[in-house]
């Protein structure tokens, strides 16, 4: 199945990001998973349908409102494994 691993750069922890990348992740019919990164950066990874992962990367590009997005890193994939939802991890 398609997929994207998301890095997003710049005030990004600690405005809500994560629980705002489940709901935008869920509303579009996405699986996968959302964490913090050692280095102040949000990454995520999202499998679903090819529409769906580029609408999710767009959002991704603006964040939630408190967020200040300076960088979007996008990886490509195919996925072996679906997870059941999107959820934040660790």
């Amino acid at each position: 199945m398609k997929a994207v691993r998301v890095v997003v750069s710049g005030r990004v922890q600690g405005v809500g990001f994560r629980a705002w990348t489940v709901r935008e992740a869920k509303a579009l019919g996405l699986a996968g998973r959302v964490w913090n990164r050692p280095d102040g950066d949000v990454e995520a990874e999202a499998v679903g349908a090819g529409p769906a992962l580029e609408r999710f990367v767009e959002a991704m590009r603006q964040g939630p409102r408190l967020a200040r997005v300076e960088q979007v890193a996008e990886q490509w994939f195919e996925s072996p494994d679906v997870p059941r939802d999107f959820r934040v991890a660790g």
